[in-house]
Formats: C-alpha cells, sequence, structure tokens
C-alpha cells in the first residue's frame, strides 16, 4: 500500500488507493462497508414509510404489499373501536 503522511507524529496517513485517512497500515475499508450496509437499511427503514417501492429483504413484484396490510390493519381496528363504541351506545340507551 502507498501511504502519505498526514500527521506522522501520530501515525496518520491517507491511504492513496481508498482516499480515506487513518492509522498507517489499517484500513478502514472494513468500516466503510459496514457503514454502506447501515445506510441502505436506514434508506430501507425510510422507504417503509411511504409504503411504495421494493425492499431489501422483499420478494419480487410486492411493491404495494404495505399499502395493502395498512390498509386491512386500519379496517381491523375501526371495526373493533365502531363495534366498541357501538356497544357502549346501546348499554347508554337501554338504562
Amino acid at each position: 500500500m502507498t501511504w502519505i503522511p498526514v500527521l506522522p507524529e501520530f501515525g496518520l496517513g491517507c491511504d492513496v488507493f481508498a482516499g480515506y485517512v487513518s492509522q498507517q497500515g489499517e484500513s478502514l475499508a472494513p468500516i466503510i462497508a459496514q457503514v454502506d450496509k447501515l445506510d441502505k437499511t436506514a434508506d430501507d427503514i425510510i422507504g417503509m414509510l411511504s409504503g411504495e417501492g421494493s425492499f431489501l429483504e422483499s420478494f419480487p413484484n410486492r411493491e404495494k404489499s404495505l399499502v395493502f396490510a395498512g390498509a386491512i390493519t386500519a379496517m381491523w381496528y375501526g371495526l373493533a373501536v365502531g363495534l366498541l363504541l357501538a356497544g357502549v351506545i346501546v348499554l347508554a340507551l337501554m338504562k
């Protein structure tokens, strides 16, 4: 590897091929790969908020699956709350 000394008193140098400043003899490539993976995961989580698009760990042709799952979940919660309110109203009117 070729190094350009940046701060020789601290052992810091710039890796010419990677273009990063690190301790001479140590590469930050494994850390950068992990950060890239974390960045993709964070973008995937942010993308789930819209409910559209393809995700990293999903099967092909399932772009609208979160939209349908959210709609069905909202329907069931609405049904449960509606029946609960209807029951409370019926019990209040029976007295």
